[in-house]
């Protein structure tokens, strides 16, 4: 009896989409913008979140040392960062280490490998902090020590980048939030003009003894219809535009392993798009149709 009425409503509906057909689409267009934008912002964040992992996660601060310097001084500096409790780790790269470092980065390239020699490479030192606000007063210390010959970090980099990453985000809510309630607006006034449109049919309906749900249900599947179409067609756009950039941003991003990115985490967005996709519609609908059942 259920599935029976059920697919009496589905039919129900098609029969509204099929003769508003202009109506439909610009519901379905706008549910289609506003995934779309969503799917781009998320993977966008997504992929800056784990950029922004992955320099963290990088010798954030590496000194080089003078050829002078001995490995017991090279503890004692390693000692005293660590009694800051700021870093997370501070690696020895010897001169041979930074040799094989550097044939593997040049390999492609035979003149480069037979100009250098492990005598000219100085030995260095690779600090990660725990925290990049402490990159600054970690550089500072290293600085001041002896037989530290010049301290390089990433602080511009990883700083610009989160503070990016945060921009990204407020603009980006902003804007989902904003297209949300614009496709909330639209399927709306969309139902609500076709419920206006059947008011007297309705009316009918509830003379006869037709309950909410049975009077609700072809609007409120309507509404789901938009979209849930919505977002799967913006979804599967979004997904081909990223596979056909994918090559290019593996060459822009050389070094950084976040493409191509898992299915599954594109499944599961698909189906998060597609659930609030359903709120959307379900919450238009019955918000266009409530006051026509008092």
């Amino acid at each position: 009896m259920i599935k029976q009425m059920i697919k009496q409503h589905l039919k129900t509906t098609w029969t509204h989409i099929r003769r508003a057909p202009y109506q439909a689409l610009a519901a379905t267009l706008i549910m289609v913008l506003t995934f779309f934008v969503a799917t781009i912002f998320v993977l966008t964040a997504a992929g800056s979140q784990a950029i922004l992992n992955w320099f963290e996660t990088r010798p954030q601060v590496t000194a080089f040392f003078e050829d002078k310097v001995t490995m017991e001084q090279v503890d004692i500096l390693k000692a005293k960062l660590a009694q800051t409790g700021k870093i997370k780790e501070a690696k020895y790269v010897s001169k041979e280490e930074a040799l094989a470092i550097y044939r593997e980065q040049n390999k492609n390239d035979p003149l480069l490998l037979e100009m250098v020699t492990a005598n000219i490479l100085p030995a260095s030192l690779e600090v990660s902090t725990t925290n990049i606000s402490y990159l600054g007063e970690i550089a500072q210390i290293l600085r001041q020590e002896s037989g530290v010959e010049e301290v390089i970090f990433q602080e511009d980099v990883v700083r610009s980048l989160n503070n990016w990453t945060n921009v990204l985000r407020k603009i980006g809510i902003g804007l989902i939030a904003t297209l949300g309630g614009v496709s909330l607006l639209i399927i709306l006034v969309i139902i609500g003009m076709k419920v206006a449109l059947r008011r007297e049919e309705i009316e009918i309906l509830q003379l006869i003894g037709g309950t909410d749900w049975y009077i609700r249900a072809p609007f409120i599947f309507e509404g789901i219809f938009y979209g849930v179409v919505g977002a799967i067609l913006a979804w599967g756009i979004s997904y081909l535009l990223l596979l056909y950039s994918t090559p290019f941003l593996v060459g822009f991003l050389a070094g950084i392993p976040i493409l191509p990115v898992p299915f599954l985490f594109m499944l599961a967005l698909l189906g998060a798009e597609i659930l609030v996709g359903a709120l959307i519609g379900t919450l238009g609908s019955l918000i266009a149709v409530r006051r026509y059942l008092k």
